[in-house]
């Protein structure tokens, strides 16, 4: 009946909410819910404004990278490349969804019993099918362009913020009064634009080429808006300010290397990986785990103690520096193999794929899938377990 399941969902609820796991000892929501006047505390509701933010960010994408980005593309004399779709068939068609992409000699042999086909046909037939699934390099070009624009102007914007907040110059200033500190609309608006852009990641990836790296990079999205909503539920939004500047630092020299790579300058894309790569490694191996993990791990333990959901917030940001100790290795590997081939890998997951796959009868070698790690970013990293393109 309807009846119990109220009644359940408010205890469901309140076991959510228990005061003791959010907040600090003897602080209680009530302490939080009437603030003085013209002050304004961060409400679990507020989360919530950046759904409708994220569809207006994804509509903005797709104007920006129409009458933008694809501009920008055609002047650089990127053309979205004319594939050859594979001829209907039913039969390879169940094989290629349901099965397997790259069939091996024995099921090619098998096949072609089955159709009457040569082997050559259908190792062309499976060749034109996946690059009907490949994003060309318009595509990519305009995607990376939308998500440096975007990343240039987050970081930007948490810059000019941060400059003028206290805690930026003091981490301690971070635990001060906590959690009675004041929500400002900059800090407010900061949050929710950078939770409402990966709320529109996510959305995109279900209207976008399907990747490889797809359930990969869905995780990551999510992992992100949970660490964000989080932390303002939990009104830790002054050391989250830190967490996402430091991560937005590197983010758009990337997606600037990517774009070079697609436009095809290879020293420009080649300067600007190494440029990522040095800013990655310095904020991510050095300033993250001296500056902001230092404040969430011992200036708050010493001011206001841990909690529960303290615990949980420092394992996640723990989890992260791991993560980012695993991407500077990608990173460092990656830059030596650029040294010895004499230029950045090139995008291995979205290229289409060259007439000389017809002669092979064997899948692609296990580097061209392995699956990406971001992260991110994520907070953000957008980094490929094989190649740096792969976002």
């Amino acid at each position: 009946s309807v009846a119990p399941f109220f009644p359940n969902m408010a205890a469901l609820s309140a076991w959510f909410w228990n005061e003791r796991f959010w907040l600090p000892h003897n602080v209680t929501w009530a302490d939080l819910a009437d603030p003085e006047p013209g002050v304004e505390y961060p409400k679990a509701g507020h989360v919530l404004s950046a759904l409708p933010l994220a569809l207006g960010i994804f509509a903005v994408r797709l104007l920006f990278e129409r009458f933008v980005a694809r501009p920008c593309a055609y002047l650089l004399r990127i053309q979205a490349e004319i594939t050859r779709r594979a001829q209907p068939n039913a039969i390879l068609e169940k094989v290629f969804t349901s099965i397997t992409k790259y069939p091996d000699a024995r099921r090619l042999d098998g096949l072609s019993k089955q159709l009457d086909w040569d082997v050559r046909r259908i190792q062309r037939w499976f060749r034109h099918r996946r690059n009907q699934d490949k994003p060309s390099t318009l595509t990519k070009f305009c995607e990376s362009m939308w998500r440096f624009t975007f990343y240039l102007y987050i970081f930007t914007y948490g810059i000019r913020f941060l400059w003028q907040s206290p805690w930026l110059w003091d981490t301690r200033q971070c635990w001060y009064n906590y959690p009675y500190q004041a929500l400002s609309p900059g800090l407010y608006y900061y949050y929710v634009t950078e939770l409402a852009f990966y709320w529109s990641l996510m959305f995109s990836q279900f209207t976008d080429i399907k990747r490889k790296d797809f359930l990969i990079m869905f995780i990551h999205h999510l992992a992100t808006i949970s660490l964000i909503s989080f932390s303002y539920v939990n009104n830790m939004l002054r050391v989250g300010t830190l967490v996402m500047c430091v991560h937005d630092s590197s983010d758009f020299l990337l997606e600037a290397a990517k774009l070079a790579n697609y436009a095809k300058y290879q020293r420009l894309c080649d300067s600007l990986f190494a440029l990522f790569g040095a800013v990655f490694m310095g904020t991510r191996l050095i300033i993250y785990p001296l500056w902001v993990l230092n404040t969430t791990m011992f200036e708050s333990w010493e001011i206001i103690g841990p909690y529960p959901s303290w615990w949980l917030f420092n394992i996640l940001l723990l989890v992260l520096q791991v993560l980012h100790v695993i991407w500077s290795y990608l990173i460092m590997r990656i830059a030596f193999k650029a040294m010895v081939r004499g230029k950045v890998s090139k995008d291995d997951r979205s290229d289409i794929e060259s007439s000389s796959e017809e002669e092979t009868d064997t899948p692609p070698p296990a580097s061209r899938s392995a699956p990406p790690a971001k992260g991110e970013n994520g907070t953000n990293g957008h980094l490929a377990a094989g190649a740096w393109q792969q976002d």
